[in-house]
């Protein structure tokens, strides 16, 4: 019987729970082609609410296509450009033959290398002179206005893991570059979202950079607890199996309201269950996944440095005044500079967020582990 929870990948259908104001909101953008930057901490379902509402919009606007990139794996201009260039030309043919004349049509001064896989439904390779592409970076970057204007229809381009720009070789020459044009294209919106919140922030918020009011932003905040009771209960009688009320209510607890652990903690849950799942059940699963996750997290903090690692027990034990001499005493801290400087490399590396004043742990499996194991041992 396949689990019916799923994390890790993007949900759709049965598996997409909530986020019915965020669709609305995304799905009115992309009809309205206005550009939108969608900010949130890792794994907190940005990618499955971009499909979401791409699909319905696509499904209500015959005329509209989205094409999505993803820069994960994109450290450089050059790679950029290919990336974005291949996944628009994919994107918007509804067959190879006619990406491949495509890829001729919208190209004057740069001459594309295609290339075609074997078999049916095989991706399509674009590659090009880098030293052309320097010279001749506004046939990429007008591309989706072009291939827009010419079959006469809408494009929204998504881009995940947007904040990896921001660490190009000159990010922001670059920066500059990609809003001077797309500022200007009429049939086509861009919505841009990746998971360094820190970064995003940087990039989208402070006022002498490029992106700075580019679009409509919107942060996407935790689940309510009472959206999550329903879905859970129904993954589970989809299976045959039931679970309490208040075993979903432990589930949605201890994983602190945060989709990706919600979902995985329901599934290690579902597996321990026969018949119905109870509190005792979920408690043990959830001590499963705390071991499981274990070596990782030891990993992690021995990457931390002394005092980063004192910063973070500081937190644990519920301290608000951190760089007060009592504290810093307590806990090793050597001074408020070293405070400081902790906390932002703890931002940089995703463990810590800070928004509203307020710092806290963005991983809630990380935070139990370092109060229940790790900081019980250092006692």
């Amino acid at each position: 019987m396949e689990a019916p929870f799923i994390f890790g990948r993007i949900a759709t259908d049965e598996n997409f729970t909530d986020r019915e104001k965020e669709t609305e909101h995304l799905v009115n953008n992309f009809e309205s082609l206005i550009n939108t930057v969608i900010i949130s901490p890792r794994r907190w379902g940005k990618s499955s609410l971009v499909h979401k509402a791409a699909d319905i919009a696509m499904q209500a606007d015959k005329s509209l296509r989205v094409c999505t990139i993803d820069l994960f794996n994109v450290k450089t201009e050059e790679q950029f450009y290919t990336t974005l260039a291949r996944n628009l030309i994919q994107g918007t043919a509804s067959r190879w033959e006619e990406a491949v004349e495509n890829a001729k049509k919208f190209f004057s001064r740069l001459v594309p290398k295609i290339s075609v896989g074997a078999g049916p439904g095989s991706e399509i390779s674009i590659d090009f002179d880098w030293e052309e592409m320097k010279s001749n970076p506004d046939e990429i970057l007008d591309l989706p206005e072009r291939i827009a204007e010419s079959k006469g229809i809408k494009i929204i381009v998504c881009i995940d893991e947007f904040q990896n720009i921001a660490e190009f070789e000159d990010p922001l020459f670059f920066q500059r570059r990609l809003r001077a044009h797309w500022q200007r294209h009429r049939n086509v919106s861009y919505c841009l979202y990746g998971s360094k919140r820190h970064m995003m922030m940087e990039v989208f918020t402070d006022s002498s950079m490029p992106f700075y009011k580019f679009g409509d932003i919107f942060f996407l905040n935790k689940i309510d607890t009472e959206h999550f009771i329903p879905f859970i209960t129904e993954r589970f009688s989809s299976t045959g199996k039931g679970i309490t009320e208040e075993a979903c209510r432990k589930i949605v607890s201890l994983a602190d309201n945060h989709p990706y652990y919600v979902q995985q903690l329901s599934q290690l849950s579902w597996l321990r269950t026969s018949g119905r799942c109870d509190v005792d059940t979920v408690v043990k699963a959830h001590l499963s996944l705390v071991e499981q996750l274990s070596l990782l997290f030891s990993n992690l903090m021995e990457t931390l440095t002394f005092q980063q690692t004192c910063y973070l027990h500081a937190l644990i034990a519920g301290e608000k005044a951190i760089t007060s001499t009592e504290t810093m005493h307590r806990y090793h801290i050597s001074s408020a500079t070293a405070a400081s400087r902790s906390l932002k490399v703890l931002i940089k590396k995703d463990i810590l967020d800070s928004s509203a004043g307020e710092v806290t742990f963005q991983d809630p499996i990380f935070e139990y582990w370092l109060r229940h194991y790790y900081y019980q041992r250092c006692a």
